[in-house]
C-alpha cells in the first residue's frame, strides 16, 4: 500500500528510529512500511495518524480503485 509515511517523518526531521520509538515499534518496521512491504495494522495505523495529526485515509493510499 503507498504511503506517505517518509515524507511526514522528513518534515518533522526525525530519522526512522525517532518514529519507531514514538510509536513502540522496531526501526526495522518503520523501514518495512516506507518501502511498502508491509502493511501496518489498523492499530499502528491509527496511532500513526494521530502522531501526524492526519487522517488515516492522508497517510496511507489505496492503489486498488
Amino acid at each position: 500500500m503507498k504511503n506517505r509515511l517518509k515524507v511526514l517523518r522528513a518534515e518533522r526531521d526525525w530519522s526512522q528510529a525517532d518514529l519507531a520509538e514514538r510509536l513502540s515499534v522496531s526501526r526495522q518496521t518503520i523501514n518495512a512500511i516506507e518501502t511498502e512491504k508491509y502493511d501496518p495494522s489498523l492499530p499502528l495505523a491509527l496511532k500513526m495518524g494521530r502522531l501526524f495529526d492526519q487522517c488515516v485515509e492522508k497517510i496511507f493510499l489505496d492503489t486498488e480503485q
